[in-house]
């Protein structure tokens, strides 16, 4: 089942945390002209959600967006804002994005890096990876999620065709979260 998103309040714009290979902040950037063909490394995360019945929450990014406008990925990602510590900065992107509260997450992969590219634009992050249960609808905002839906874990974690034109690092995240085993002990 799939589902639109409703209004929501504007954005505020944030900034991003700069950081060195080794994951150290050099600095901080606006997060609205960051992100072009030469994007710096910087911090993100990223959240996959799975209801009771191990089925994977998605979302279809906005159409609005600069990054990745319209591709449907996990269920959340964003960035921690300088000084945020990253679970909470996890807890506010939910909210903002998904209108969910209260979901308790477990930092599965600390470590996780890439870099992607799409319509030219760059994505290049050190990008630990939270999981979570989730039993309650979502309320998406529109300026962040197009539409939300539920699909069946497994063949997604095995890089299943039907799901050739999902976002690359969820896909990669996908992949490593199967290898850890800690999603199957969710449900």
């Amino acid at each position: 089942m799939f589902k639109a998103s409703q209004p929501h309040a504007a954005q505020k714009l944030e900034e991003v945390v700069l950081l060195d290979p080794l994951g150290n902040e050099i600095g901080r950037a606006d997060k609205a002209v960051i992100h072009t063909k030469n994007t710096p490394l910087h911090s993100a995360f990223s959240i996959f959600l799975f209801s009771p019945a191990g089925q994977m929450l998605v979302q279809q990014r906005a159409w609005s967006k600069k990054t990745w406008p319209g591709i449907w990925s996990n269920a959340c990602c964003g960035h921690p804002l300088p000084g945020e510590a990253l679970e909470a900065a996890a807890h506010r992107r939910l909210f903002d994005e998904l209108g969910l509260r209260n979901i308790d997450l477990t930092l599965a992969l600390p470590d996780f890096h890439y870099r992607a590219e799409y319509l030219g634009i760059v994505e290049n992050e050190i990008c630990p990876v939270f999981i979570g249960v989730c039993d309650t609808p979502t309320s998406p905002n529109p300026d962040e999620v197009a539409a939300t839906g539920w699909i069946d874990w497994q063949p997604f974690a095995n890089n299943d065709d039907a799901y050739a034109h999902y976002a690359p690092w969820s896909k990669w995240e996908a992949a490593l979260l199967l290898q850890t085993g800690l999603v199957d002990g969710l449900f």
